[in-house]
């Protein structure tokens, strides 16, 4: 019985893929033993021959399960089921090349974290028949290391700034003070408090330009800026610094 070696295998299979490799295969063992040292996967329900690779500053994301019933058992049909935005980043570009000045900018996540993006932003697509979003790693809000979203292990990317809303606080016909959240039917609040920021935007020469900002700071920003998270019991905003208008 032929036997070969792993180099051996290694090298008929390069030949064979160039076409440099003449004459009959030595083995029938060759071509299946070529498939398992090739990567396989499935895109979409199509085989490609190879991993997925962004490019850019794109990033794989593998969607995280939306839980299909509530805390207190109840199930929740399909349909009823609000879209995920937060997921595991599974492979990343290399980052976005300024069209001004060639330099390559830094990516703001990697592979292994965890993200909270927007609810709009990217592409779906099924991968190795899992859910998967490419996305821009401008559509980044947050990261957040461990299981779930805390206010103690997210992070700000980029020029992101986390601003804590306030709470709406409703009189009841007693004269009671409640205090609820903001009813989302009505005009957001324009206005809150600075719990963390990112590092801030890179400049075309890949120097970071500080966040005007700083955690503490009460702001004033754009109506319908930035993009509403809630972690735990409370809501925030995650907004872009240019979209503050001032601070107190």
């Amino acid at each position: 019985m032929l036997t070969m070696s792993f180099r051996t295998i290694i090298a008929l299979c390069f030949a064979l893929a160039i076409g440099g490799l003449k004459g009959p295969i030595p083995s029938q063992r060759l071509s299946r033993r070529c498939k398992n040292i090739l990567p396989a996967n499935k895109l979409d329900g199509i085989t490609i021959e190879s991993d997925l690779k962004p490019l850019w500053n794109n990033i794989l994301v593998k969607v995280k399960e939306v839980a299909s019933s509530t805390a207190g058992g109840l199930f929740i049909p399909d349909n009823a089921k609000e879209r995920p935005t937060e997921g595991l980043v599974v492979a990343a570009g290399p980052g976005r090349v300024h069209p001004e000045t060639g330099v390559q900018l830094d990516l703001a996540v990697k592979e292994g974290d965890n993200v909270i993006y927007g609810k709009y932003d990217g592409t779906e697509l099924k991968y190795n028949d899992l859910n998967h979003q490419l996305i821009k790693d401008d559509d980044v809000l947050l990261t957040y290391s461990g299981p779930n979203p805390t206010i103690e292990n997210v992070v700000c990317v980029k020029d992101q700034v986390l601003v804590e809303l306030p709470r709406k606080e409703e009189a009841t016909s007693s004269g009671i003070i409640v205090s609820n959240p903001t009813n989302a039917k009505e005009k957001r609040p324009d206005y809150g408090v600075v719990i963390k920021v990112g590092p801030g935007r890179q400049a075309g020469n890949g120097v970071y330009m500080p966040i005007r900002v700083a955690p503490g700071d009460n702001v004033r920003f754009r109506d319908f800026a930035g993009s509403e998270v809630k972690i735990g019991n409370k809501d925030y905003l995650v907004i872009r610094s240019y979209d503050i208008l001032a601070k107190w």
